[in-house]
């Protein structure tokens, strides 16, 4: 057996680990009862920590969110941050102004640069039924040269996302969903212009990959000097490059190598986050992410000067209204609809 094109095997903790540079993802899965009047969930709070519900009580949590589950009003500076909404929907705002609902399959890239608030909060729409949610949020760092780019968001509805599909010699099929880089004929939407996804040598991939019961298929190689990270989330066992892997495991590759995967009786999903390291010092305190102390009070103090902008909504933790579909409306006012139509505010 040879293991020489698997660097590392990790827990899946809370968050999950990264590499340069990549910073932070996160897998959030949350089965929301039906929602009440105000987009909440038509159940009882009691025995929660509000305003810092984490614990999962009864399969589901309200995290910042007082009323509506979600992230109400929060600063970013310095990175930026890849939403993938698998199921569900969110309801974004921020201190340019803009907003968004989005959800089912979109991606939200949010380039925060020298600075931007935003609320993410998770409406519960339907009054009858559950309300599922599962996302993916990811921080990609900038590099200094990106820090104090001016911040915007770039939307990519679902049916925009590309999908590869291949089949094993057994006609069973593996299909990639293709949100950074390329596969076979299949490439990505532009990433945000000074995303370090942007630049052709970063060798940045972000995937969603499902394997059907008992599929083969080989992850085709990447560049030689590229971080390469694999996360079995969902599925019953799977071989990789040989060894088998237990479900909820990071596995760090070589990312120059072809890796043969072997998926078990159960449909299997994977994330693949991988880059060439940007190689930079990287300093943080929370939402901010620089390179130096310097620089990190810098950013706190331009905060508490400014706010990046300040606040342009009624409350820290807006929702649209229920009957509102998927949208984007952005800082110049131009909005865009999952159907293509483009058209002024």
């Amino acid at each position: 057996m040879n293991d020489s094109n698997i660097i590392g095997i990790h827990p899946l903790g809370f968050p999950w680990k990264t590499l340069d540079p990549f910073l932070f993802c996160v897998h959030h899965v949350d089965g929301y009862p039906a929602g009440n009047e105000a987009m909440g969930p038509a159940a009882s709070l009691a025995g929660r920590r509000m305003g810092q519900d984490f614990e999962g009580k009864d399969g589901w949590r309200m995290y910042h969110g007082e009323n509506v589950p979600g992230f109400p009003q929060h600063p970013h500076r310095g990175f930026e941050t890849v939403t993938i909404v698998r199921r569900g929907l969110i309801d974004h705002t921020d201190s340019m102004g803009a907003a968004a609902r989005y959800g089912n399959g979109d991606v939200q890239w949010l380039t925060a640069g020298r600075g931007i608030n935003h609320a993410e909060m998770f409406p519960l729409i339907d009054r009858e039924n559950p309300n599922p949610l599962e996302l993916f949020q990811i921080w990609l760092n900038l590099p200094a040269a990106g820090k104090m780019a001016e911040p915007h968001f770039t939307m990519f509805w679902d049916r925009n996302v590309p999908r590869h599909i291949e089949r094993d010699a057994n006609g069973l099929s593996t299909e990639v969903m293709v949100i950074a880089g390329s596969i076979g004929s299949e490439k990505a939407p532009p990433p945000p212009p000074e995303s370090w996804a942007s630049r052709t040598d970063a060798d940045v991939a972000i995937w969603t990959i499902a394997l059907a019961p008992n599929a083969q298929w080989t992850l085709p190689p990447a560049a030689a000097g590229t971080n390469r990270m694999l996360y079995f989330f969902r599925g019953a066992s799977l071989r990789m490059d040989g060894r088998d892997i237990p479900l909820n495991r990071g596995v760090e590759l070589r990312a120059d190598a072809g890796i043969a995967i072997e998926n078990g009786p159960q449909e299997s999903e994977l994330l693949l986050l991988q880059g060439r390291p940007i190689g930079e010092p990287v300093a943080q305190y929370g939402p901010f992410v620089m390179n130096t102390q310097e620089e990190i009070q810098q950013a706190f103090a331009d905060y508490r000067r400014t706010q990046f902008g300040g606040w342009p909504w009624p409350g820290n933790a807006p929702v649209h209204p229920r009957e509102e579909g998927r949208f984007a409306r952005h800082a110049d006012g131009e909005v865009e609809r999952p159907a293509g139509n483009v058209h002024a505010a």
